[in-house]
């Protein structure tokens, strides 16, 4: 399991075996290992990990335009705490906050 952030430090999903889940739990997506990006429920581009552990979004990644499909809910893997947070690391060329509306 691990952490993700925002730019800004905040706490905003976790990393469980393959899966993206909010912080709640809740399964919000999916990791593609071949392409090093992360996906939503709708098989959209939805981020990827930067310095680590910020999940950001690349304003011009080649991603962003494809569908890679359904890959269904692996289910709620219940709540890991919150960390606290870890600190801005400023803005990155390129790069953007993801949007988080399950937070």
């Amino acid at each position: 399991m691990q952490y993700l952030f925002n730019s800004r430090g905040k706490h905003i999903a976790n990393f469980v075996g393959g899966q993206l889940h909010a912080p709640t739990g809740a399964n919000i997506g999916h990791y593609q290992e071949g392409q090093g990006i992360f996906i939503d429920m709708t098989g959209r581009y939805l981020g990827e990990l930067v310095s680590t552990n910020r999940l950001l979004y690349r304003v011009n990644s080649p991603h962003r335009s494809v569908n890679y499909g359904n890959y269904g809910n692996y289910g709620n893997v219940g709540n890991y705490g919150n960390p606290g947070n870890h600190g801005s690391i400023g803005t990155i060329s390129g790069f953007r906050d993801i949007e988080t509306p399950w937070i």
